[in-house]
């Protein structure tokens, strides 16, 4: 929940306005502050809790009567009955008040002007919290700053590009996929990340029963390095489908520098889906090369084996080519995008990037975030807060607390469930996800 921010916008009236008739109080921007937190409060902890104290009051800019103002809240420490936040707002609208105009006269301001800034602490009693505290982490960097926007209702006309996401626009449901393999790494780095087929499959289990409807698969060799082995997935999906119901989907990413041949050998085991890289990308201090032709190449061999793609876009560009391959027929419907932040390298994780790249996609298509490291829980929550999906799991996600990670991925699936029912959301069952992601009744 660190990092999660509520927006209201008022018009201030003539009742707002205090000195000489039209100036407005700077307590009247306090007041909206104070609204602000009681609905961060409801959110996290399901009760309204008291305001204690501001920290800093900041006023910057006047306020007037027939201004429109946006007040934003956003969480940024959490301790055990405290809670910091970081209030700004700002005037999007402006009564025009010049000599010659028209009283009713106002202009929507091209840059809002930042009245007020203030940081807080609210406190919730420890026997008000009605939510459960592992739902959120107790410290993270502070976000980025509100940025304003008006709340759009999104065209009802699909295979165009969508309008801006805005949040709270929640799908009824949500798909949770666990990535519970990944990066090479020993048996002494991690060592609850399953390595054999047995394993694999248990935890794929285990991730079912805490919420997920689709399995990211990789597959290691025995000393923990990667392998696009046909016959070694081919193993770990057989003992998947012994003990689980959950949709397959290999990746055809492998590791950097792994030939077209080696990538594309899970498709022999006939999953239902498989991942396709939209673009090259600088991986850390390695370049993942992913050139156009190879990207065709590979989506070619994807459609022959009768896999539905998810497109994997690291950038904003790799989401223009998978759409470039879409008009091409390159690509077949249903459309499922997986944006994947914050890999060193690639695009940042943040509000704002989820936002754009949502916005820039067809509205017949399906997304969810997949961010890495400390950014996953965070960047997941505000996606299915924007009526996205997520993927949950160790692969991406290795630098959590050890209570977390001797447990393996399905605490995670298990966290990002309970979150998604908090905001009326109800994680998929495997049956439901093949409908949603693999007919094209559904797209």
């Amino acid at each position: 929940m660190i990092g999660t921010k509520v927006t209201i916008r008022l018009r201030m009236g003539a009742h707002d306005a205090h000195y000489a008739g039209e100036l407005v109080d700077g307590a009247r921007m306090l007041a909206l502050f104070g609204d602000v937190a009681t609905e961060l409060l409801i959110r996290l902890d399901g009760d309204e809790g008291l305001f204690r104290a501001y920290e800093s009051i900041e006023f910057l800019a006047p306020v007037f009567s027939g201004d429109y103002i946006e007040a934003t809240g956003e969480l940024v420490k959490v301790g055990n009955t405290s809670r910091q936040i970081r209030f700004e707002a700002r005037k999007v609208i402006a009564n025009i008040r010049e000599r010659g105009m028209a009283p009713s006269a106002a202009d929507v301001l091209p840059t809002p002007v930042v009245v007020c800034r203030a940081l807080g602490t609210c406190v919730t009693p420890a026997d008000m919290q009605r939510k459960p505290k592992g739902m959120y982490l107790t410290a993270l960097p502070i976000g980025e700053p509100p940025v304003p926007g008006p709340i759009v209702t999104p065209s009802s006309e699909g295979g165009g590009p969508r309008t801006l996401p805005t949040l709270e626009k929640h799908a009824p449901e949500v798909i949770l996929t666990a990535a519970i393999v990944g990066a090479e790494l020993t048996r002494e780095q991690t060592p609850h990340l399953p390595i054999t087929p047995q394993e694999i499959a248990d935890e794929a289990a285990r991730c079912r029963e805490a919420g997920a409807a689709v399995i990211h698969l990789h597959v290691r060799n025995d000393d923990g390095s990667n392998t696009q082995s046909k016959e070694r997935f081919g193993e770990a999906i057989e003992r998947i489908r012994a003990k689980t119901d959950c949709i397959i989907q290999v990746t055809t990413g492998g590791a950097v520098g792994m030939s077209i041949e080696e990538r594309v050998g899970p498709l022999a085991c006939k999953p239902e889906m498989a991942t396709l890289n939209c673009g090259s990308l600088n991986f850390g201090d390695d370049v993942f090369i992913n050139t156009r032709p190879q990207i065709k190449d590979i989506a070619a061999r994807l459609n022959a084996s009768g896999a539905v793609a998810e497109l994997e876009c690291y950038e904003v560009g790799h989401v223009e080519e998978a759409l470039a391959l879409v008009e091409k027929g390159i690509v077949q419907r249903p459309l499922h995008f997986q944006f994947v932040l914050g890999v060193p390298g690639g695009i940042s994780a943040t509000e704002r990037t989820i936002r754009y790249m949502a916005a820039l996609i067809p509205d017949d298509a399906s997304w969810a975030v997949a961010a890495v490291g400390r950014f996953q829980q965070p960047m997941t929550e505000f996606a299915m807060r924007l009526g996205g999906h997520a993927r949950l799991g160790l692969e991406d996600n290795i630098y959590i607390s050890k209570g977390v990670l001797s447990e393996g991925s399905a605490p995670l699936v298990a966290r990002a469930a309970a979150y998604a029912r908090s905001i009326g959301r109800t994680p998929v069952d495997p049956t439901r996800a093949r409908a949603m992601l693999l007919t094209k009744a559904h797209a």
